[in-house]
């Protein structure tokens, strides 16, 4: 078949796209030039994402291998078969610069609903067109149409130290899909200064002064900073072979997480020293959201037929990528962004123990200060004058472990001065001056209240206690008098006009609604309280794994599932991500899918290394419980999982029919991440496990 449109073909492009100039058709003598595909000129080769039934955005990023600064100039093709003769479209003069990291979206119109469509790059070079690989990608299916919609849940990928066996396996198996979602987690910031020995899985930033530098038991981290760092991430991962087959063959729709920013931030803010510093970094955050849009395809703002202008994506503190799409009558995928606008953590990291964050007011007229009557939630006011000398002792000890967690003498003095005061618990005062030789201050008479000690803060600068393992029955009154106190600001993760967004996506038709989160709805809780053999009995409680995650604000979770519940009558799931491990459960009855990382490290290995770092080494009845047999605890202490695996990396396969959702969790242990199979694709598959639920009236069931 000829290279070239016919005058009937080239009117027929030029009337469906009259509307716009960016588009044309080209019957020129370039057709007559060779066309060869070469990597080397598409090094992260192509993309496609956001598809709707008339539209998709394309990707690529294109360079000159001999000239690797050089503005390159592109044609687009598109056409419904991978040779190219039935092209619907060719756009000609698309400029990819410098200025983008040569990256560049366009996003074409004008095309029919749930229709396969392949499309490639060219440039001309040394008397050639020189090709990219060939992409698919898949419109979805128009308004009223009642089709079935299948699509994979996939998240967390780190590629430091680690293979992509998971997206080997994806692409093994062909799925028949009409897009992947992905929860978060593209890439992580940080990478070690070092080389991994033996490893060539290892992010390297060509500015390094560019990046933060932080201390590790692992040696020096450099965490990305500027723009370079992170475009050095995207690079680095999509250089990947197999990552790069699966977005030849499906378009993606992209929500972020964390790492594509700063682990565990909020806002513009990072959490590398736990509250010793102000971590507010608003422009380290506009360079990271650069870097995601010029990388991925997706279209936040709607933005016109054509290139896409990523200067004028709107990014912190206006960055938009809430978004929703239908397929049909069968499904409306609610894309939501749970970082950008949430609050900070309700527990300071830099939180003082002894601060009484609950006094007996509040918990009367909350209702439960029956429940705290014991001598250990006894508290005194240390502004009273016959506190003056343990007050004394008290700043002393603040200063002394501040000044050994890095802060100078005179900011320590400062933060003592400003922090040791006012309602203090008993249970962290009273060590602290048998510590010093003095007498303990008696409870008798004393009102009762919780301190952040009581919630499991027990140090200072420390996310334990404040992001991850907090006491749950505590922690539970302390975030309902939050919640009271600030009118349900403290814990308005969405922020007021995407809140809005969501609940109006969630009425009108009666399509499945499934909310996509980058952070698990599923209740993590580790029950200890009826476990004697834990030692020392002051640790059995039930605790909270993750609040960096929706048990981190428990009331806004119970709110915005029980309002998507009630205007969608059990036609609600959530699918996501962020934990590293397996789930599905009904939570707030609402039905929710989380699916394990790619390829970063479990949950059970994460656990493994924080409980033996606080002193509950391997034999340990704490170790058992919470990392050797994990999943049976979480399963005690959330009998609404109806599956748990903390220990195996994969991706989830969902169908969406009009009565039922199937998920299907593709599962490999993650011991195997560091094990490259690409050239063993029949001993990957043998590793490969699958289990398979069924999501039906607000209920899951196996099979």
């Amino acid at each position: 078949m000829p290279r070239f449109l016919d005058r009937r073909t080239v009117l027929k492009c030029l009337a469906a796209v009259a509307a716009s100039t960016a588009f044309g058709c080209s019957d020129d003598d370039d057709d007559d030039l060779p066309i060869i595909e070469d990597r080397t000129f598409y090094p992260q080769s192509v993309a496609s994402g956001d598809p709707r039934p008339t539209s998709v955005v394309l990707w690529t990023r294109g360079v000159d291998p001999g000239n690797a600064g050089a503005d390159v100039t592109l044609t687009l093709q598109v056409a419904t078969d991978d040779g190219f003769t039935q092209r619907v479209l060719e756009l000609t003069g698309v400029s990819v610069t410098s200025a983008h990291d040569h990256a560049v979206k366009v996003k074409v119109t004008g095309l029919a609903p749930r229709t396969t469509y392949f499309y490639r790059f060219l440039q001309e070079k040394n008397g050639r067109r020189v090709a990219s690989p060939v992409g698919r990608t898949r419109t979805a299916p128009e308004a009223g149409t009642d089709t079935p919609v299948r699509f994979v849940v996939a998240n967390c990928q780190n590629y430091n130290g680690r293979y992509y066996n998971t997206w080997q396996r994806l692409v093994q198996l062909d799925e028949d899909l009409d897009f992947v979602v992905f929860l978060g987690d593209y890439v992580y910031e940080t990478t070690l200064e070092a080389a991994l020995p033996g490893s060539t899985r290892q992010v390297r930033f060509t500015e390094p002064d560019g990046a933060l530098r932080l201390a590790s038991s692992a040696g020096t981290v450099l965490a990305a900073a500027s723009l370079s760092n992170y475009r050095d991430l995207y690079r680095t991962y999509r250089s990947d072979p197999f990552l790069q087959q699966v977005h030849e063959r499906y378009p993606f729709i992209v929500t972020w997480d964390d790492h594509e920013f700063s682990d565990d931030s909020w806002d513009a803010h990072a959490n590398y020293t736990d509250g010793r510093q102000d971590e507010s970094q608003p422009e380290r955050r506009r360079n990271a959201e650069l870097a995601f849009f010029e990388y991925l395809p997706l279209d936040p703002d709607d933005a016109p037929e054509g290139a896409v202008d990523v200067d004028a994506t709107q990014r912190y503190p206006d960055s938009h990528i809430w978004r929703s799409f239908d397929f049909g009558t069968a499904l409306r995928l609610i894309v939501t962004d749970y970082r950008s606008r949430h609050p900070d953590h309700l527990v300071p990291e830099d939180a003082w123990p002894a601060t009484v964050a609950v006094d007996a007011t509040t918990l009367t007229a909350l209702g439960v200060a029956g429940a705290f009557t014991a001598d250990t939630f006894a508290y005194v006011d240390l502004s009273a004058p016959e506190y003056a000398e343990a007050q004394g002792i008290l700043r002393l000890a603040y200063t002394q472990l501040a000044v050994a967690a890095g802060l100078t003498q005179q900011d320590a003095e400062a933060r003592a001065a400003a922090v040791v005061q006012g309602n203090a618990a008993l249970a962290y005062v009273n060590p602290v001056l048998a510590q010093a030789g003095r007498a303990p201050i008696s409870p008798t008479g004393k009102p009762r209240g919780l301190g952040f000690v009581h919630l499991g803060k027990t140090e200072l600068f420390s996310r334990l206690g404040s992001r991850y393992v907090v006491v749950k029955d505590t922690y539970d009154v302390y975030a309902a008098a939050r919640d009271i106190a600030t009118g349900g600001e403290a814990q308005n993760a969405l922020g007021a006009e995407q809140s809005a967004f969501v609940l109006d996506a969630a009425n009108g038709s009666q399509a499945w609604k499934v909310l996509v989160s980058s952070v698990s709805p599923t209740s993590m809780v580790w029950d200890l309280s009826n476990k004697p053999d834990v030692e020392p009995a002051t640790v059995r409680n039930r605790y909270y794994f993750d609040v960096d995650q929706w048990d981190g604000y428990p009331q806004e979770r119970a709110r915005l599932l029980g309002e998507l519940r009630g205007r969608t009558s059990d036609r609600t799931v959530v699918v996501s991500g962020d934990i590293h491990a397996a789930f599905a459960s009904v939570d707030v009855g609402v039905p929710a899918l989380t699916a394990p990382a790619i390829s970063s490290a479990s949950v059970k290995e994460e656990a493994g290394e924080q409980v033996a770092a606080a002193g509950f080494p391997p034999g340990s009845a704490v170790y058992r419980y919470v990392v050797t047999e994990q999943d049976a605890t979480l399963r005690e202490g959330n009998p609404n999982i109806a599956f748990v695996d903390t220990d195996s990396h994969g991706f989830t396969v969902v169908e969406v029919h009009a009565d039922e959702v199937r998920a299907a969790y593709h599962l490999i242990p993650s011991s195997e991440a560091g094990t490259s199979y690409a050239d063993q694709p029949e001993a990957l598959a043998a590793r490969f496990t699958r289990r398979d639920f069924t999501v039906r009236g607000g209920a899951i069931a196996v099979g």
